[in-house]
């Protein structure tokens, strides 16, 4: 069995409702964080994000345990030399509840650029009203988480088992009965047409003349030798 790995399309979003009227600052930040994070789900993998969206109301009625209010600092710095501030909480909450209860639930995330996606995801109002009820989010008790079951419907379904290809069939030889009718009747008209002996007579009839034009010239080369012969014999009688 593969590990499994959650993509975007498995990723189910949904909203929560976190009241802060009496809870503590560090376990609220908790909540928030891990459901922001996705670990209340089975799909969760630490390189993704699969949180849910997440209300925070009542930011001001927040409290902190064992008198961090006026020991607990919150520190900035502008940047510049000497441009550091340090704030108690104690006025924190009163001047910015709302960055309070942000800032704590932030520290809680990946200090990265996967954790700003996470915060993203985040909203924290002072009072008791928000303006998402067209997302129609769910309520949930102090510590308490939403439940999920199972994977997602997509990454259960199984592919289907893939089928060989059925084995074509050998094409049919053509026959030799279709390559005869094919062939046009005019190659056979042809074929017979072309005389073969045609040239062999008129070979044989330029070789007569031939012939007969040497032994002419035999001939008149045999007259022409007697009659040398003649005259030679007449100036040797003289």
């Amino acid at each position: 069995m593969k590990t499994y790995s959650p993509k975007p399309r498995d990723i189910e979003r949904r909203w929560y409702v976190l009241d802060a009227s009496g809870a503590i600052l560090g376990r609220l930040a908790t909540q928030a964080a891990t459901i922001l994070r996705g670990k209340h789900k089975p799909i969760f993998a630490p390189h993704a994000d699969t949180g849910d969206h997440v209300i925070v109301i009542n930011a001001k009625e927040v409290t902190l345990s064992g008198g961090k209010e006026n020991k607990k600092i919150a520190y900035h710095h502008s940047g510049y030399p000497g441009g550091l501030t340090e704030t108690v909480y104690s006025q924190l909450l009163v001047k910015k509840p709302a960055f309070a209860v942000e800032k704590a639930i932030k520290g809680m995330l990946p200090h990265n650029r996967l954790g700003r996606q996470m915060a993203s995801k985040l909203r924290v109002y002072a009072g008791a009203d928000h303006r998402h009820e067209a997302q129609m989010p769910q309520a949930l008790a102090p510590g308490e988480f939403p439940r999920w079951s199972g994977l997602p419907e997509a990454a259960t379904e199984k592919p289907a088992p893939k089928t060989r290809p059925e084995p074509k069939a050998p094409a049919a030889k053509p026959t030799t009965a279709k390559r005869t009718a094919a062939t046009p009747p005019t190659a056979k008209k042809t074929t017979a047409k072309r005389p073969s002996a045609k040239p062999t007579t008129a070979k044989a009839t330029t070789a007569k003349r031939s012939t007969a034009k040497s032994t002419a010239k035999k001939t008149t080369a045999q007259g022409t030798g007697k009659k040398t012969t003649a005259k030679r014999t007449t100036k040797k009688e003289t």
